[in-house]
């Protein structure tokens, strides 16, 4: 186990769920979306066989390649070919971190699920604690980032405030510095499986849900090799997906903001009339340059808020799938019939 890792878990909520009958899951499925990380799969591999076998229940590793342009899909391939515990899946192009977790999820057939990325940085060792949680009762065991090793200063305070903005704009809370690492229960997947909409931000999704839930610390890892799937850009963008899709307060303020430099310029032109009465005027073309650009921006600024949501409403009801599979290879993990009847 690499030094780094040093779990401890976060205090239940004060009402905790009563503890399930059995210590270990009847079965567990590994999801893992992949891109472009011929690099680090081969150890992504041997580790998480070592924890799985160690578990000693049935398993299976389902891996999902979004479009990779490297040699990923044929060392998955080579996976499966090698050990029937491997599922693979190939999607016919890039469809996007969020939705290749959820075509993961899709394909689990585990009574838990553990969902992690490719590089590392989500250890596959922290899986027994995770276990160990889930059997008192959690149906979500997600893992909480105490440090970020080998993220820059300038990614650290960017999700430092990202979780705290989306926490005063929405409706939902998700817990600080978390990412898509945890393990569900089967009745959370089910549940997260009738959320279909097209922009996805799975972990506020994970929240929106419910279900007893409770946070795993330890201390995230630096990335073994290759380079990060989510740069300052891309994590901004995601940023934008998760508040515009679980909160309309954007458009809010905008309705505050035209309210305000509505009421500023009728006092401004009550003013201007008042002193044209009084015999005094003060010609300016820099002024009503300064009004005209200053009421401009702001009603492009307006418009292009209302054109994000107009936007997601046009791709919602296209009703155009979350993703197309090219290829998929291995059988699928057996499901119990106490499962199958109930959702547990």
């Amino acid at each position: 186990m690499p030094s780094t890792i040093s779990p401890s878990v976060s205090s239940p909520a004060p009402s905790s769920p009563p503890p399930r009958q059995h210590n270990l899951p009847r079965s567990i499925s590994v999801v893992v979306p992949c891109f472009n990380e011929e690099e680090v799969i081969e150890q992504l591999r041997a580790r998480l066989l070592l924890v799985l076998n160690a578990l000693n229940i049935p398993y299976e590793v389902v891996l999902v390649d979004d479009g990779s342009s490297d040699g990923t899909w044929q060392l998955l391939q080579q996976f499966q070919q090698a050990d029937p515990h491997f599922k693979v899946v190939r999607l016919s192009r890039n469809f996007g971190h969020q939705v290749a977790f959820t075509c993961g999820l899709d394909q689990a057939n585990g009574e838990t699920v553990l969902i992690m990325d490719a590089d590392l940085q989500d250890p596959p060792e922290l899986l027994p604690q995770m276990v160990e949680l889930w059997s008192r009762g959690y149906d979500v065991v997600y893992g909480q980032r105490r440090t970020r090793n080998g993220d820059g200063s300038l990614k650290r305070f960017f999700a430092f405030a990202f979780y705290r903005l989306f926490e005063r704009l929405t409706k939902i809370t998700i817990p600080r510095d978390t990412g898509d690492f945890r393990l569900m229960d089967r009745r959370a997947v089910h549940a997260l499986q009738t959320l279909r909409e097209h922009h996805r931000f799975i972990r506020g999704m994970v929240s929106w849900i419910g279900f007893p839930q409770i946070a795993l610390a330890y201390d995230r890892p630096e990335r073994l090799a290759g380079v990060t799937k989510y740069p300052f850009k891309r994590s901004l963008f995601l940023a934008i997906e998760a508040i515009t899709s679980f909160s309309y307060a954007p458009l809010r303020l905008a309705s505050y903001l035209g309210a305000i430099l509505s009421i500023i310029a009728f006092v401004y032109i009550l003013v201007v009339i008042g002193l044209k009465i009084a015999g005094i005027n003060f010609p300016g073309y820099t002024s009503i340059m300064g009004s005209i650009l200053l009421l401009g921006g702001v009603q492009l600024l307006v418009l292009g808020l209302i054109g994000e949501y107009v936007g997601r409403i046009f791709e919602q009801g296209q009703s155009r799938p979350l993703y197309l599979i090219q290829e998929i290879h291995g059988e699928p993990l057996p499901t119990t019939p106490a499962l199958k009847d109930s959702g547990k």
